[in-house]
């Protein structure tokens, strides 16, 4: 049986009106409620970012002192009589003192965190593709809050290491797509004025999770490390039900998928335009294809690999975010081999995110993404291989540079989200943006093994930190610059912007 959908060639292409015009012509100004939906879609990075670096808390080797002399000058622990020395806190304020894990190897004391992140990479892997094919944003958004809330909750009930680690994966797979469905879900519903601003609210709201960790542990020091899965997860099962009921989905997604009157309910009320009823008329007045190969699980991911400037686009893309990823993960995991206050380093970490933040919200419009991307890339690697060498010489200038190298590559971290964002159209965006969040995962599962080498030789974690998100970061030099442009929303209309971009770039040779 012969296919009978049209095929669309490049005359049709030009001349139709294009759904994302469309909706932004239809969706108007700015409004106040596509703000409330864009903050509230983005909140749900807060308690991503708190499940992602609880461990350094929980996990922490704690400090312990001499109860005799037969230990004095010993350095080492293990190599004491259990009766010589005793821990400064309650034993139940980590899970290395309560399951006595202090003289276990290193593999052992880091497999929560390298579950957790296995976790992530198995959950963007089974789950990538559902929100472009049959949940779409909002629901894989919930059910993803939904999962790491309840298994953050279920964690505190954890008898030993063996369950402990089972339940940080679960949190992990669940987690895995969060960030993915909420950027995606929040700029989807403006337009490209507005975008980078938008997609920038969840890096804030990242930030202040972050910042929420070092204040959670410090009202809770000397307590049980089981109450700061408590108190993180209370909020985000509370969060789940406002999802639930006052999220909007996306109306281009909708638009693709053929629910044609959902998406415009949901512009309706969202639109500032004063004529509401010309919004139906607009949209029958686009000439757009469904896309009827994103019908299953792996489709999307098929056509990507298919198209050559789709795969050349996100090998590129994923290369860069495993390097971003081995520091923007590995960084704070390491900082317990600084010399410094282990709740002020975080705090400072956490607080380098908000700069960060701040260029991203207020200077997206005005960043070449490609040129940004690479500068970011290459001072963080800089600053992480000095971050060795001087501290040998100056260790006051350490942490300085530590804090230049994590908030440069914080600063890329947002900024490969939104150009992500902006190299592929609606049809396969989430699933761009989760295999390179995969990506970006991948490099932090590395981080717990180069930081217990780090332990022994900086060299093994920060220098090997700087060398690889350097040299990943050139990676970017070969993709086209995005800024200002309109985002597409099919393959065809993607294709076809390359080719006419490299027609041009051939005429100018």
């Amino acid at each position: 049986m012969s296919d009978s959908t049209p095929i669309l060639t490049q005359s049709d292409l030009e001349s139709r009106p294009s759904l994302g015009e469309t909706i932004e012509r239809c969706i108007g100004d700015f409004s106040s409620a596509q703000l409330v939906q864009a903050v509230l879609v983005s909140i749900a990075w807060f308690f991503d970012a708190q499940q992602t670096f609880i461990s350094v808390f929980t996990d922490a080797e704690p400090t312990w002192h001499c109860t005799d002399d037969s230990c004095n000058g010993v350095s080492n622990l293990c190599q004491l009589p259990k009766n010589s020395w005793s821990w400064d806190l309650h034993a139940h304020t980590s899970i290395i003192s309560e399951w006595d894990l202090e003289c276990a190897s290193s593999l052992i004391k880091g497999l929560p965190a390298s579950s957790f992140f296995m976790g992530c990479l198995a959950g963007g892997l089974i789950l990538a593709t559902l929100a472009d094919s049959s949940l779409g944003r909002k629901n894989m958004l919930f059910l993803s809050c939904l999962m790491m809330s309840v298994s953050c909750l279920l964690t505190i009930f954890s008898t030993n290491m063996w369950i402990y680690s089972v339940l940080r994966f679960i949190n992990g797979f669940g987690r895995a797509t969060i960030g993915t469905c909420a950027i995606v879900l929040s700029t989807e519903l403006v337009g490209k004025k507005r975008r980078g601003q938008v997609g920038s609210i969840g890096f804030f709201c990242f930030t202040l999770g972050f910042l929420s960790l070092p204040a959670i542990a410090y009202i809770n020091r000397g307590s049980s490390w089981r109450k700061i899965y408590l108190y993180t997860s209370i909020p985000t099962i509370l969060y789940c039900i406002l999802v639930r009921f006052l999220v909007r989905e996306s109306p281009r997604w909708l638009f693709i998928q053929g629910r044609k009157e959902e998406a415009v309910s949901i512009i309706k009320s969202i639109s500032t335009s004063e004529n509401q009823r010309s919004l139906i008329m607009d949209f029958n007045n686009v000439s757009f294809e469904q896309e009827t190969w994103n019908v299953d699980l792996y489709s999307a991911i098929k056509i990507l690999v298919e198209k050559k400037w789709a795969l050349r686009r996100l090998s590129a893309i994923m290369v860069t975010g495993f390097g971003i990823g081995m520091v923007y993960y590995g960084m704070p995991l390491a900082l317990g081999s600084l010399s410094f206050n282990l709740y002020l380093s975080v705090t400072f970490n956490a607080l380098s995110e908000l700069p960060a933040s701040l260029i991203t919200f207020f200077l997206i419009g005005k960043l070449k993404r490609k040129s940004s991307l690479l500068g970011f890339t290459i001072m963080s690697g800089v600053c992480s291989v000095l971050c060795v060498v001087m501290g040998k010489i100056w260790t006051s200038v350490e942490i300085g540079l530590e804090l230049v190298a994590f908030f440069s590559a914080c600063t890329a971290f947002s900024l490969l989200l939104i150009y992500t964002l902006e190299l592929f159209p609606t049809c396969v965006r989430n699933s761009a943006i989760s295999m390179v969040r995969q990506a970006l995962v991948f490099g932090g599962v590395f981080s717990p093994v180069l930081v217990a080498a780090g332990r022994q030789n900086n060299f093994l974690s920060y220098g090997i930190f700087g060398l690889v998100i350097g040299l990943c970061g050139l990676f970017v030099i070969g993709l086209p610059e995005t800024r200002d442009t309109q985002l597409s929303d099919t393959m065809d209309e993607e294709e076809y912007k390359e080719r006419a971009a490299a027609a041009g770039f051939n005429r100018l040779v």
